[in-house]
C-alpha cells in the first residue's frame, strides 16, 4: 500500500474519507457509468448536497433509512450523503423481494426507504408500501438536494454503528450484520492491500452496491484515487463493450464471473477479451482450481481470488505474486491487522496443515448482530468471530478453505440458506422430506440441489413444477433450485437419524443441472 493510501486508510469516518481524497485529486474521476462520470471533488460537493436535501425530508444522524437501489452512481451519491449525515443505512439487494424486504425493514425498524421505483418490471415502490414502510421516497434518477449550509457538523466518531446488512445464515430468516464507518474502512483497506493495485487502474462494479462488497470496493478506490465503471445490468456479451470503452485494467467479482468472461474468451482464442485488462480478482464463492488455470492459460491475465463475508468484507486474498499454486488453491493470507485462528473441537488452536474451525478478530470483523441473542453466539472467549468455516493455514500464511459448518449455499456470491428452501418443501403435499445442498459448480461456485423424498403413491415432482411452486411461496428468483433429485430413502445416521448431506453431495455432484431462472 502507498504511503497516501495509508495515510487515508486511519480516516476516522467515510465521509472524512471522501473529503481528503477530494483535497487530493479533486478531478479524476471515482465512478463512470455509459457517458457520465463523477469525480471525487463532484462526490464531495454533490454528495453535501445530497446530504442537504435528505436532511430537508427529516433525516437526522441515527435515523435508519432503507435502501434498495442498483447499481447506479446515483445509488452511491446516496449512500454517501446518508454518511455525511451521519445517519444508519440497511441496504438490501434490489433483487429481494416481500419476504427478505419485509423482514429487513421490521428487524431494522427503518424510518425511511428509498426505492427505485420500477426496475427490471418489477414495482418496488408498490412493494414498500404493501409492506408498510415508512418514509417511502424514490431515488433511481432524481436525488433530493438542499443547501449544505443547514447541515450539522459531519460525524466525528467511526465506530459508532451506522451499517446493518443483510446475510442469510442456517436459519430461514436474514441476519442482521452491523458495521462501522470503521470496520468499511478496514476491509477496503484489506483489498487494496493485496491487490497492488494504483492510480492508472481503471476497476469495475459489476455487482450489486448493496453488496457488502459496495464499501469494500469504493473505500479501495477513495484509498487509490482510481476509477470504477459501474454495471446497473451486467451481463455477457453486452457488457464487453464498456469493459473496452474505458480500458477496465481489473474486473471480476466471483467465480460465476470468471467463469463468464471465459466463456466469452473461447469464442474467438486468439484475440484478447478486453486488451487492457490484466488482473481478474474476486471472492464470496468457491474457486475451482482448474478455473484459475483456465483464466491465466485461456485469457492471459493474473487471477486472485479472496475470502470475506458480510461479518468480515475481506479475510483474505490472494495477491499478483503469490505462486500459481497458493492462486489456484488457497484464499491468499490475510493482512496486517486481521488475525485468523483455527481451533480444534476444544476451541484449542491447531498448528497449521491441520484442519479446524476458523475464526477472525481484527477491525474489519463487525461488531456483531441486530439481534443481541445471535451475537452473544458469535464470538468466542477472546473476541474472535466463530465463522463456522472448516480449513488449516500452511506455514506460510496462506488459508485453505474445506468446508462449512453453516449449512449455507454460495452461489454466485450470495448466501442461500438451505434451511429456507427446505422448510418450504416440506409445506408440499407431494415430499415426505427434503434435503437441499450445494453442489461445485464452475459457473455459478455452487448450485442449489433439492433432493426429495416422496409420499407413496404421489407421481414424480418435476422442476418445472417445483420452481413454481416455490415461486408461489414468495421465494427469491436467484434461491430456486437448479437440480431435483428424487430418491428412495435419504441417508440417515443411525443416531439422532440425521440427513448425512455429504453422502448426497458425493452420489450428485457429477450429475448435471436442470434449467431454471437465473
Amino acid at each position: 500500500m502507498t504511503d497516501t493510501a495509508h495515510a487515508l486508510g486511519a480516516s476516522r469516518t467515510l465521509w472524512e474519507l471522501v473529503e481528503r481524497r477530494a483535497e487530493l485529486t479533486p478531478d479524476h474521476p471515482v465512478l463512470i457509468q455509459g457517458d457520465r462520470t463523477l469525480t471525487f471533488g463532484a462526490l464531495r460537493e454533490r454528495g453535501e448536497r445530497v446530504a442537504a436535501g435528505l436532511y430537508d425530508l427529516g433525516i437526522r444522524p441515527g435515523t435508519v433509512v432503507a435502501w434498495q437501489l442498483p447499481t447506479r452512481i446515483e445509488t452511491a451519491l446516496l449512500s454517501f450523503a446518508l454518511a455525511r449525515i451521519g445517519a444508519v443505512q440497511s441496504p438490501i439487494i434490489p433483487f429481494y423481494r416481500d419476504r427478505e424486504v419485509g423482514f429487513a425493514l421490521r428487524e431494522s425498524k427503518a424510518d425511511f426507504f428509498a426505492t427505485p421505483g420500477t426496475w427490471r418490471g418489477f414495482d418496488h415502490t408498490d412493494m414498500a408500501r404493501r409492506l408498510g414502510a415508512r418514509g417511502i421516497f424514490e431515488a433511481y434518477e432524481d436525488l433530493p438536494e438542499g443547501d449544505p449550509s443547514v447541515l450539522p457538523p459531519p460525524p466525528a466518531s467511526g465506530t459508532d454503528v451506522r451499517w446493518i446488512y443483510w446475510t442469510s445464515g442456517t436459519t430461514s430468516d436474514p441476519k442482521g450484520v452491523l458495521h462501522t464507518d470503521r470496520s468499511l474502512i478496514a476491509g477496503g483497506s484489506c483489498l487494496a492491500h493485496a491487490l497492488h493495485l494504483s492510480a492508472s487502474d481503471v476497476g469495475s462494479m459489476a455487482f450489486p452496491f448493496a453488496h457488502i462488497a459496495g464499501p469494500d470496493y469504493t473505500v479501495m478506490l477513495l484509498l487509490y484515487g482510481f476509477p470504477a465503471v459501474m454495471f446497473e445490468h451486467f451481463g455477457m456479451p453486452d457488457s464487453l463493450d464498456e469493459y473496452r470503452r474505458h480500458g477496465v485494467t481489473v474486473a471480476g467479482g466471483s467465480t460465476a464471473f470468471y467463469s463468464m468472461f471465459l466463456t466469452e474468451q473461447r469464442k474467438q482464442p486468439d484475440a484478447k477479451l478486453i486488451p487492457t485488462l490484466r488482473l481478474l480478482a474476486g471472492g464470496g464463492a468457491p474457486k475451482p482450481p482448474e478455473v484459475y488455470h483456465s483464466v491465466v492459460r485461456e485469457m492471459d491475465v493474473q487471477l486472485t481470488h479472496g475470502y470475506g463475508m458480510t461479518e468480515v468484507p475481506m479475510i483474505t486474498m490472494g495477491a499478483p505474486d503469490d505462486t500459481a499454486e497458493n492462486l489456484a488453491t488457497t484464499e491468499g493470507r490475510p493482512p496486517e491487522g486481521m488475525e485468523i485462528r483455527v481451533v480444534d473441537a476444544e476451541g484449542k488452536q491447531v498448528p497449521p496443515g491441520v484442519d479446524g474451525d476458523v475464526r477472525l478478530r481484527g477491525e474489519a470483523v463487525c461488531q456483531g448482530y441486530l439481534d443481541p441473542r445471535q451475537s452473544a453466539d458469535a464470538f468466542d472467549e477472546d473476541g474472535f468471530l466463530i465463522t463456522g468455516d472448516l480449513g488449516h493455514l500452511l506455514p506460510e500464511g496462506h488459508l485453505v478453505l474445506t468446508g462449512r459448518a453453516k449449512d449455507v449455499i454460495i452461489r454466485k456470491g450470495e448466501n442461500i440458506s438451505a434451511k429456507e428452501i427446505e422448510d418450504l418443501l416440506h409445506e408440499h403435499p407431494a415430499v415426505q422430506d427434503a434435503a437441499v445442498i450445494g453442489l461445485p459448480d464452475a459457473e455459478r461456485g455452487e448450485r442449489v440441489c433439492a433432493v426429495l423424498e416422496l409420499h407413496a403413491g404421489r407421481a414424480r415432482l418435476t422442476m418445472p413444477e417445483l420452481t413454481a411452486y416455490l415461486r408461489e411461496q414468495g421465494l427469491s428468483t436467484f434461491k430456486l433450485p437448479e437440480q431435483l433429485e428424487v430418491v428412495d430413502a435419504l441417508p440417515r445416521n443411525e443416531t439422532l437419524r440425521k440427513v448425512l448431506k455429504y453422502k448426497l453431495r458425493e452420489r450428485f455432484s457429477g450429475t448435471t443441472s436442470s434449467p431454471a431462472a437465473d
